[in-house]
């Protein structure tokens, strides 16, 4: 769902000199009903050209010039910008990868939109890929890969240290009608924050049972919708757009709320910081996945192996701004180390805490059988009635 930054770039530099036992674990043990898809079998003759739907940043000159040299396959990006539109844009049959989120992931495997990977054809999705974004059930199911990992961020608390004398240890600043900045709150704009409540309630109410955010039953998803209307009485703004969020944390009318660490950077302000708080968080990995009707499959394998290489995966994650999947980049360089550093590339015990974006689906991905958890469909109708 989220919106990404790149194209934004020179809008937020603007928009700044103006004013929990956690994801990255692998899957449960859970049977996910999917479309029987063949895998790639061998690698054959280059087809000529590779149609791309991507996160703006993730597909530039820089790198793909000299794919293009290497195999000539052409290269046509179209950015896209939510995870509902690459789902759609997917389903037209035009395309032939995409830079998927595990919020579009699994919607699109579920779907028989894309198809299952021969590993063995991508021999850059080596040891050097970051354990945990190997085996993970948005991008992995029945033990099938359909992903290529290209990198992954947190959804941090942001807080204006000015303000707050400190980082706050707890998420309950946001949530909580006492909390002290209350009217000056931020909170994402999409049906997916609704795990960031789940979150919340996994660590505060036990009782809920709640053992995945993305897996949520009736009752469930009912007492995260009953958090996110009690947080609508103290919230300042909803985002979804990061120049907004910028200028409004910049601009003092926002204290705390949830960020991406990109965004803080580009504030530019040493007063604005951010902190995982002892609950956990949610976060986004993305990974490469393949059209199951693509009439390109070599040059998509090609590109999904390209784009593994240490040097270009992690030209791909500082051009975003985020952790690059493949970690042999951070010791490319001091500037490598350092963007690894401020991303958490290499620290496991930091994401292991995260909860990467997952499509709910009506298979509880928490291996519960005896109930029927809710669809992405529930979550959007119940995030409808949120913000009244």
């Amino acid at each position: 769902m989220r919106i990404k930054k790149h194209a934004l770039v020179g809008a937020i530099s603007a928009a700044a000199l103006l004013v929990a036992s956690c994801g990255g674990d692998g899957s449960a043990d859970v049977e996910i009903k999917v479309p029987e898809i063949p895998m790639h079998e061998a690698m054959g003759d280059f087809e000529g050209e590779l149609n791309i739907v991507n996160w703006s940043g993730f597909v530039e000159p820089a790198w793909t010039d000299k794919f293009t040299a290497d195999t000539g396959c052409k290269v046509n990006p179209r950015v896209a910008g939510t995870s509902d539109e690459m789902v759609t844009l997917m389903r037209t049959g035009q395309y032939d990868i995409v830079s998927a989120s595990g919020d579009a992931a699994l919607r699109l495997i579920v779907g028989g939109d894309v198809q299952p990977l021969n590993i063995e054809l991508i021999p850059n999705f080596s040891d050097d890929i970051a354990e945990g974004m190997k085996g993970n059930v948005y991008d992995t199911v029945n033990g099938k890969p359909y992903g290529v990992p290209i990198g992954r961020g947190a959804n941090l608390l942001q807080y204006n240290d000015t303000v707050t004398g400190g980082a706050p240890e707890s998420w309950d600043v946001v949530w909580e009608l006492d909390s002290p900045y209350k009217g000056k709150i931020t909170a994402y704009d999409a049906p997916i924050y609704i795990a960031d409540a789940a979150v919340y309630l996994m660590y505060h109410k036990p009782e809920l049972n709640i053992k995945n955010p993305y897996a949520l039953d009736k009752d469930q998803l009912a007492a995260a919708i009953d958090l996110l209307k009690q947080q609508n009485q103290i919230i300042g703004e909803y985002w979804s757009d990061p120049v907004a969020q910028i200028t409004s944390f910049v601009g003092g009318n926002t204290v705390v709320g949830t960020s991406w660490e990109i965004l803080r950077k580009f504030a530019a302000q040493d007063n604005l910081k951010t902190t995982l708080p002892k609950e956990g968080s949610t976060g986004w990995f993305d990974s490469w996945l393949v059209s199951s009707s693509t009439p390109n499959i070599n040059c998509a394998y090609a590109w999904m192996d390209y784009t593994s290489r240490a040097e270009v995966n992690g030209a791909i994650a500082v051009n975003f701004g985020m952790a690059p999947a493949n970690t042999a980049f951070c010791k490319s360089s001091e500037e490598a180390q350092a963007h690894c550093d401020t991303f958490f590339a290499e620290d496991e015990e930091f994401f292991k805490q995260v909860w990467p974006w997952t499509t709910p689906i009506e298979t509880c991905v928490d291996g519960r059988k005896d109930v029927m958890c809710t669809s992405f469909q529930d979550w959007t109708n119940a995030w409808a009635t949120v913000k009244g």
